[in-house]
């Protein structure tokens, strides 16, 4: 999850490596072609930038109704996205073809899960 953006970074880490402040991870579209109604893959909740991807649109529901989507495009067909936010249930990706398309979005890094405050070694 990337939700938060304060990080320790590694000088000179690569994209996706430990330490570094860059995360991908893949999301695929599955084969529904864009519509404000039909539905696509949830993106995870957090902080995201997508870079140009053919055939992919984000969209984000405007509806107060789970159960009755409206999608509004925040980035159109093959144009990359330089921040976007997902709460996990109300962005998708979805492909503008009916192709299943693969995609890989970049967060920052999540760190590492903690047991405690002030444990006791």
């Amino acid at each position: 999850m990337s939700l938060s953006t304060n990080k320790i970074l590694l000088a000179g880490a690569a994209t996706n490596s430990a330490g570094a402040y860059f995360q991908v991870i893949t999301v695929s579209t599955g084969a529904n072609a864009v519509s404000t109604t039909a539905l696509g893959a949830t993106v995870p909740a957090g902080v995201w930038t997508l870079l140009p991807s053919t055939n992919v649109v984000i969209q984000m529901n405007t509806s107060s109704n789970l159960a009755a989507p409206a999608f509004a495009n925040i980035a159109a067909v093959s144009i990359g996205v330089p921040l976007f936010v997902s709460d996990g249930v109300n962005v998708q990706a979805i492909s503008s073809n009916s192709a299943n398309i693969t995609l890989t979005l970049y967060g920052s890094n999540g760190g590492s899960a903690v047991s405690g405050t002030f444990n006791n070694k």
